[in-house]
């Protein structure tokens, strides 16, 4: 196996037997190993310095740590890429607000178990990239400016900074947790302390309020509409006056929305 390639995953889970089928789907992939597995929340602290893993799959409750606490006991630079695997769904949110990169919920099925791993994959190859351009150019300025001058219009180099919007949202959903991606939002509409979101032909409830919701939320993609509507702006068709001061947005899934007079600026450098 390409080292360079290799995903290094380390497995956490207090039930023995669940480690041992995260081994056997694990071991279908050619691009990851396995460096080490954890039972309990101590021992996982451990091995996640010692190995240092780019992936972690991580039970949340377990004896002494949870996952989450697992978490808050490594240091900035000792955090690695983590799906959480777990029978709960109420942690769901909070798994996402400290940017885990999936949460499978128990039992799950073997191809959503591999299109989260694979998503870590292309989150971590990315990382890579990104450090080692930057490695590459601290290695080129030891050279000084007259050995090594940047081409004027090169672009910047990519960072390795964290998204600071969300991009998932985990809705409870009668038994079950639905992830959406963000970008699959057509827009949101108040319902006293919970918001509708509508996406992809289908409302879902989500106990949230529509200010709470909103600060997670791109400004630059998400725009509030009326005190009771947010629209994602990528879904937007259609632009309609009706009369001298009503504005309509028309979003791809055919619902109009009427602007508030307060936010019809917003949309002045589209007409």
């Amino acid at each position: 196996m390409n080292a360079i390639a290799c995903i290094r995953t380390l497995v956490v889970d207090d039930e023995p037997l669940a480690r041992e089928g995260l081994r056997l789907l694990l071991a279908s992939d050619p691009e990851v190993s396995v460096v080490g597995e954890a039972g309990n929340g101590p021992e996982a602290v451990r091995l996640i310095r010692e190995q240092r893993p780019d992936l972690v799959l991580l039970d949340v409750q377990m004896p002494e740590l949870n996952g989450f606490e697992v978490l808050a006991h490594l240091g900035p630079g000792e955090v690695p890429a983590v799906i959480f695997v777990t029978a709960y769904d109420r942690y769901a949110l909070r798994a996402f607000d400290i940017h885990a990169l999936d949460y499978l919920l128990k039992p799950f099925r073997d191809d959503r178990f591999h299109d989260a791993v694979g998503r870590a994959k292309a989150q971590i190859r990315l990382a890579r990239m990104s450090d080692l351009s930057q490695r590459l150019m601290s290695v080129l300025s030891t050279y000084g400016e007259r050995d090594v001058t940047p081409a004027p219009t090169s672009a910047p180099l990519p960072t390795a900074a964290p998204e600071p919007w969300m991009r998932r949202l985990a809705i409870r959903d009668t038994g079950r947790v639905v992830f959406l991606d963000v970008d699959e939002i057509e827009y949101i509409e108040a319902a006293d302390y919970y918001v509708q979101i509508h996406a992809g032909g289908k409302a879902y409830l989500h106990r949230e309020t529509m200010q709470s919701l909103e600060a997670r939320l791109d400004p630059e993609r998400f725009m509030r509409i009326h005190r009771s509507a947010i629209v994602n702006s990528r879904r937007i068709r259609e632009l309609r006056s009706e009369g001298r001061r009503d504005l309509v947005v028309v979003l791809t899934g055919g619902a109009e929305l009427r602007v508030a007079r307060s936010h019809r600026e917003k949309f002045q450098h589209l007409r």
